[in-house]
């Protein structure tokens, strides 16, 4: 069975290693409530995310998984503050979503015009052993 994965572009640029499909990585995953990654990815994307990846925080205590990646996809989108918000926090605006397939992560991506690099969906099979 495959999973899906959402890597935050900050994680990776923090101490992410870059990876490709046909690598062997292994990962501390969390479960993740989808609805969470609607804004950024749009609900439909968002209702396949099985985990995130966690490199700090919550997740120290979960012991590695082994996945075999299979597909790469950055996710980019616009953020703007909340029409009406009180503070300058900045949000993904959602149906802004522009999902591009790639052959490797390294945590960055290239610039596209409207909207931002937010992280990755990655495709990925558990390995055993």
């Amino acid at each position: 069975m495959t999973l899906t994965i959402w890597v935050d572009d900050w994680q990776m640029q923090c101490c992410g290693e870059s990876f490709t499909p046909g690598d062997v990585v292994s990962w501390r995953l969390l479960e993740v409530d989808p609805e969470d990654y609607a804004d950024r990815v749009g609900s439909d994307r968002a209702a396949g995310i099985d985990f995130c990846e966690e490199h700090h925080g919550p997740g120290d205590e979960h012991a590695p998984t082994r996945l075999r990646v299979l597909a790469i996809t950055e996710v980019h989108c616009r953020y703007g503050v909340a029409p009406g918000s009180t503070s300058n926090v900045r949000r993904p605006v959602p149906g802004t979503t522009e999902a591009v397939p790639v052959r490797e992560a390294d945590g960055w991506a290239a610039t596209r015009p409207g909207v931002e690099f937010a992280g990755y969906l990655v495709t990925a099979l558990r390995v055993r052993g």
